[in-house]
């Protein structure tokens, strides 16, 4: 088993992105995702400068890889099976929905685009 760990130090729901009942670690820490594989385990821990003050003595998430994914990949799950992770913006009545992490459009080929 191997386990990775960081400093959240802004938590506003995008990176890590724990709502719709899959926590994805799409849009942040980069390192992590190229290393870690299926059966890894990644914590999140508080920050003392967090918006709710002082929480570095806390653990703020811990999730178990299950699935690892391309961008593309994810895209197209996006897409297909989990459509909130897909930003709205502008959303005003769902918070979740404005912090989705699905930011990279890949359906129209070449070069992702990024989603506004």
């Amino acid at each position: 088993m191997k386990l990775d760990s960081y400093c959240l130090r802004y938590d506003d729901g995008a990176a890590p992105n724990p709502f719709w009942g899959v926590c994805t670690l799409v849009i942040c820490k980069p390192k992590i995702r190229r290393t870690a594989q299926v059966g890894h385990w990644i914590v999140g821990l508080g920050s003392p400068n967090s918006p709710i003050g002082d929480v570095s003595d806390a653990v703020v998430y811990a999730m178990k890889v299950t699935e690892k994914m391309t961008l593309q990949e994810y895209d197209e799950y996006c897409q297909s099976s989990l459509q909130q992770k897909i930003p709205q913006w502008r959303n005003r009545s769902d918070y979740r929905l404005r912090v989705g992490d699905c930011i990279y459009d890949y359906s129209e080929g070449g070069p992702p685009k990024l989603r506004y």
